[in-house]
């Protein structure tokens, strides 16, 4: 069967005891094609026969035997001849590279064109669009982290992460009362007692005479 392994390098065995079916795969895509199924009517029934009468026939140590023989069931000579028939059913649906030697399929992987899979020999329109759309995330990448998203945020949390004590609705330094349910904001209440800049209104410390934002008398 040294003629089978151009193609058989790739496929799955789905053979039962009621028969033979493989599944050839793509080398690239994984795109399959499953092959006919194939009855097994060579043998099955005496191997099948030989299995039940080693599992019921004798003792429960015969089970070795019972699977031996429906392993034989499922292979020998039946097996390689529907395999090799399925080989060449299968390569019909294939088209097999002369430059890297792998089986793909002609409709996604095949470069009609070049004559070579499209991993030898990529489609230009479709390679040059793939590599456009990585430049382009490549860019996005670059050009948002240029900028600076973070202005304004309060990383050492000098004002004071504040909620609502009802709904924990997030407030803004300073609200007296949460703008979703009308309850008081204990921070600000407290805050509320501070000094505050009669022009421009800036925070201003009890000893304080002249406001350190405008610099107006107080």
């Amino acid at each position: 069967m040294s003629n089978l392994i151009q193609f058989v390098a790739n496929y799955d065995d789905l053979s039962t005891d009621k028969g033979f079916q493989f599944k050839f795969h793509c080398d690239k895509c994984r795109n399959g094609h499953m092959s006919r199924f194939q009855p097994n009517a060579v043998g099955i029934a005496g191997e099948l026969m030989r299995a039940a009468g080693s599992l019921f026939g004798g003792y429960f140590s015969d089970a070795g035997s019972a699977a031996y023989h429906v392993q034989r069931a499922v292979g020998g000579k039946a097996h390689d001849d529907a395999l090799e028939k399925a080989v060449q059913e299968g390569k019909t649906y294939f088209k097999q590279c002369t430059r890297c030697g792998h089986w793909v399929c002609p409709d996604v992987c095949w470069n009609h064109q070049a004559g070579l899979c499209e991993d030898c020999a990529p489609d230009e329109q479709e390679e040059l669009a793939a590599q456009q759309r990585l430049a382009a995330r490549d860019q996005i990448y670059t050009k948002t982290r240029e900028q600076d998203y973070t202005q304004g945020l309060d990383f050492l949390n000098k004002g004071g992460l504040q909620q609502c004590p009802s709904c924990q609705t997030k407030l803004a330094a300073g609200q007296k009362f949460c703008p979703s349910c009308g309850t008081a904001n204990p921070g600000a209440q407290a805050q509320a007692k501070d000094r505050f800049c009669g022009n421009c209104g800036a925070g201003m410390k009890p000893e304080q005479k002249f406001c350190a934002e405008c610099g107006s008398k107080q």
